[in-house]
């Protein structure tokens, strides 16, 4: 049975007298996939920063490892395991990859004052860390980020936490941008990130790449968990009527096909009220 690593248990979040999250529960387990679906405005920006130390929840409690956890910074949340990695991959163009494998915490070589950045260190450990993921075209440590692929940027941003600790790794939209060979490789890299045993929350409005990597789905609208279930319990299509809104699609649906049946096959000309 799988490990609870990080708890959350009705987390709400306000802004001032706006309410953005609402008694949010959600169980993210060790080598465990997570989805977070919903579409844009539902709140799955404001819970990635709850989790990755940007905001406090207003209320609720949170347990990291069993034990209560208050991330004040996302320092604080990244010493804890917890790292995150957005939808551009949050590396530096024009840096090297070795550089950027390593930024802030840059291997050295040399004595005292005389310290230096080890590029030949750096360079052999990063690419082997992309390179254990899959991503073969990675060869020199060398090259710069900004001529890497976006599917690219992803692994290496995703290696880079898994090699520095990461218990948690949270990917934010990692495949929005992506064409589907890209897309491709970042979903066998979010398996791979599994298989270690990392717990993974999948942030993401695309159902079809929720349903190749996830073990566990959760559907947020309007700031509330709107449905929790697991592998296997719901069809694509049942996933896409939730995050749209089904109930009022089939509504208007079934409001269009009565008015047409009563005017001889007729569609109304306005759909609501005329303006």
């Amino acid at each position: 049975m799988s490990t609870s690593i990080l708890k959350l248990t009705n987390v709400c979040k306000s802004f001032g007298p706006i309410d953005v999250l609402h008694d949010i529960s959600l169980d993210i387990k060790a080598g465990e996939v997570l989805c977070l679906l919903g579409d844009n405005g539902a709140g799955k920006s404001t819970l990635i920063r709850i989790l990755s130390g940007v905001h406090r929840p207003t209320s609720g409690t949170i347990l990291f490892e069993g034990e209560p956890a208050s991330f004040e910074t996302p320092r604080a949340a990244a010493d804890r395991g917890i790292a995150t990695v957005h939808q551009f991959g949050g590396t530096f163009p024009l840096m090297s990859i070795g550089r950027s494998f390593f930024v802030g915490v840059e291997p050295t070589k040399g004595w005292g004052p005389f310290k230096i950045f080890d590029r030949k260190k750096a360079n052999e450990v990063a690419v082997k860390a992309v390179r254990d993921f899959g991503i073969t075209r990675i060869d020199d440590g060398d090259r710069l980020v900004g001529g890497l692929s976006g599917g690219e940027r992803q692994s290496l941003a995703i290696a880079r936490a898994v090699h520095f600790g990461a218990k948690v790794l949270i990917l934010d939209e990692p495949t929005a941008a992506l064409g589907v060979k890209q897309a491709t490789h970042v979903l066998r890299i979010v398996h791979e990130a599994k298989r270690r045993g990392l717990a993974v929350v999948f942030i993401t409005h695309q159902v079809m790449h929720a349903m190749a990597v996830g073990d566990h789905f959760a559907v947020l609208i309007r700031g509330a968990v709107a449905a929790d279930f697991r592998k296997g319990e719901k069809t694509r299509e049942e996933i896409t009527d939730l995050m749209a809104g089904g109930e009022t699609m089939a509504n208007l649906e079934a409001e269009i096909e009565g008015y047409m049946t009563a005017h001889d096959g007729h569609a109304p000309q306005h759909i609501g009220p005329a303006v």
